[in-house]
């Protein structure tokens, strides 16, 4: 059994110690990752190595809609044996210890270290270069030390991840929208309803939009990363140019402005406006109808302002956009050579 979806970066596959013993419709695997064995990709999950690596140990279990990844230029991910992961979390450039549970809609952000024997529950954001140290029960966000917890403990809840990520299904596949030739759509992400994406964007591995109602219209050159959902089910969603939509943010019905980055496991209530030149954490929420101004930083649940964007946070939010136009050429040719 192999992912649906297996891709070279810069001429570096996969590296499979077994085969896996279960691969999920939808799931996908990108770049220089070197996987343990028994490894179990739950639908529509992502492991992307394009620029630095993933390295994960044995009986690694992902849940659907999960994400590992790595930050370009700076930060690898290592996880270790016997790691579980539940549905829509997000591992990002960063170490994970052995015998770890990551439980649902957990958010672990770039440079941080988590010791052996962590459990982080549901919900939880661990924030850019924290250390969670061995044994111990995280929660919160930010997530902080709740209790020791035993390996019985870790056993018991990482057996209830599994049982519910082995119960999901994936939804079915959708036709994908007519697009312009330097548009890339993963072949993994769902698309239906009126979607218009404009020149130059990309929707990655594992995305599902979904125009029930409204249309989704997509600014150029504007990236949507993986296991991103964007659904309407009134007015629609409208995203400007130049935008980035991090890796499992949802949204529905609302408005984003151009130049701006919604961070890693944001969710966007219905009715939310943002407008241009915003940066919202990862992590963070909005209530519905909430006004987001431009030039700052926002987070929190629900956000705030917590900083004028300043020149260096501008340039970093364009290099990101620079460097997505750049992979989605990328996997444009990869995805047409592996069609062939």
């Amino acid at each position: 059994m192999t992912p649906d979806l297996i891709l070279p970066h810069d001429g570096i596959l996969p590296i499979f110690s077994a085969r896996p013993v279960w691969c999920g419709t939808g799931c996908a695997v990108i770049g220089a990752a070197a996987i343990g064995a028994q490894a179990w990709l739950g639908d529509d999950s992502v492991i992307r190595a394009d620029g630095q690596t993933v390295t994960v140990g044995d009986r690694f279990w992902l849940g659907s809609r999960s994400t590992v990844h790595i930050a370009t230029d700076t930060h690898p991910t290592v996880i270790g044996d016997r790691v579980t992961v539940g549905r829509n979390a997000v591992v990002h450039a960063c170490t994970v210890g052995s015998d770890v549970v990551i439980e649902d809609d957990v958010i672990v952000l770039d440079g941080s270290v988590v010791g052996d024997g962590v459990l982080i529950e549901a919900g939880s954001t661990v924030f850019p270069r924290s250390t969670l140290e061995a044994g111990y029960l995280y929660a919160g966000s930010p997530a902080k030390p709740q209790r020791p917890i035993t390996r019985e403990d870790l056993a018991e809840r990482a057996e209830r991840l599994r049982e519910a990520a082995a119960a999901a299904s994936a939804p079915a596949a959708s036709d994908e929208p007519e697009t312009d030739e330097t548009v890339f759509v993963a072949r993994t992400a769902r698309l239906s309803g009126r979607i218009m994406l404009g020149a130059g964007s990309t929707v990655l591995f594992s995305c599902l939009l979904s125009a029930e109602v409204g249309p989704i219209v997509v600014g150029a050159d504007t990236n949507i990363q993986d296991n991103s959902v964007i659904r309407t089910r009134g007015e629609g969603v409208v995203i400007g140019r130049d935008t980035t939509i991090a890796h499992n943010v949802r949204m529905a019905d609302c408005r984003i402005g151009a130049r701006s980055l919604i961070g890693i496991g944001a969710t966007i209530a219905p009715g939310t406006v943002i407008a241009d030149d915003v940066m919202l954490a990862g992590g963070a929420t909005t209530d519905p109808g909430q006004l987001l101004d431009s030039g700052h930083l926002w987070g929190g649940r629900p956000a705030r302002i917590l900083a004028p964007l300043d020149a260096a946070k501008r340039t970093m939010m364009a290099r990101i956009v620079e460097g997505y136009c750049a992979h989605g050429n990328e996997y444009r040719q990869a995805q047409a050579a592996e069609a062939v």
